[in-house]
């Protein structure tokens, strides 16, 4: 007789939370907001992205977390059981082949910041100015086999994990990660908001200049919200296929998209404030991140923010003493 295997889920709501927060929170926020942001008016660019989460974000996620536990399948399965002899599962598919297109974006650029976090362990930046970590970046974006060995070892990780199953995988990595990244967003913010110059760059963040809206910052606004959240591409959906039905899927999506949201905030509120600081400009597009926080963390050591040889971390919590 053939023994049915149990199928892997999530062991808590705080779980599910985390690991879908996981899928949202990420470069979608900390990466390409802040570009997204600088490049499209800023504080005009946050107000558009905003309506475009709460008035089309919560319900289409919460329309794919429904499929997902209603057909207990994946993106493809889920439209084959609960629209069969249809052309739905279509819609599967493109989800899956999207979910690859991105996974391409997100393994080069996360690989990227695994070489700046050798750098800055190396105390590579120490001493650099702004116009030299410019170039140190644009050197590094056209080294292709670099890139490469970056990409392969982020893709290694992420397979590891995946590997581990969902509870144990997923969940497990998911509940330690996301709270720890939210707490160094938190450190590098009250840092940012006290340097030289920082109310500029909050003024960018949140006043906003209406004469800067157009039809461009609402498509990107758009495109933001719906990258940020990984709306569409058939992640929220299998997610779904495991949560439990006690869970309530309404405060689910709620406190994902409110977890994602202020992440977002928190990020702007780390980048802005230390671009206009350093004079990074903030229209600088993909080099935005790249080149303020390398000159974020130079300053420490420069301005005689504790030992050289500190460790990032402890350097950013030396910064926060009252001295």
């Amino acid at each position: 007789m053939e023994i049915k295997k149990k199928r892997d889920g999530f062991g808590s709501k705080l779980g599910i939370i985390a690991a879908a927060a996981g899928s949202a929170i990420g470069l979608g926020n900390i990466y390409r907001f802040p570009c997204e942001l600088g490049t499209n008016g800023g504080a005009a660019f946050l107000l558009v992205y905003l309506a475009v989460v709460i008035f089309l974000g919560i319900p289409v996620m919460l329309s794919e977390l429904v499929i997902g536990r209603r057909s207990q399948s994946n993106a493809v399965g889920a439209f084959k059981k609960l629209a069969p002899k249809s052309g739905w599962p279509i819609v599967g598919y493109m989800g899956v082949l999207c979910g690859f297109i991105i996974f391409a974006f997100y393994s080069t650029v996360s690989g990227w910041t695994l070489e700046y976090i050798v750098k800055a362990v190396g105390n590579s930046f120490q001493g650099k100015d702004l116009a030299t970590i410019e170039q140190d970046f644009a050197d590094f974006h056209n080294m292709g086999w670099r890139n490469v060995m970056w990409q392969a070892v982020f893709i290694f990780l992420t397979g590891f994990v995946v590997f581990k199953g969902v509870q144990d995988g997923i969940e497990k990595y998911a509940k330690i990660l996301m709270p720890l990244l939210f707490v160094i967003l938190i450190v590098l913010g009250i840092r940012s908001v006290t340097l030289p110059g920082a109310t500029d760059g909050l003024a960018f963040l949140f006043k906003p200049d209406f004469s800067k809206l157009s039809g461009d910052v609402l498509i990107s606004a758009l495109g933001q919200g719906f990258f940020s959240l990984s709306l569409g591409m058939g992640v929220l959906i299998t997610y779904g296929s495991y949560v439990k039905k006690s869970d309530n899927l309404t405060s689910t999506a709620f406190s994902v998209v409110i977890a994602d949201t202020v992440i977002a905030l928190l990020a702007g509120i780390v980048i802005f404030p230390a671009a206009f600081s350093f004079g990074v400009n903030p229209t600088a597009g993909m080099g935005l991140v790249f080149n303020t926080m390398p000159t974020f963390r130079s300053s420490f050591t420069s301005s005689g923010v504790g030992p050289r040889c500190w460790p990032v971390p402890l350097h950013f919590l030396w910064a926060l003493l009252p001295r």
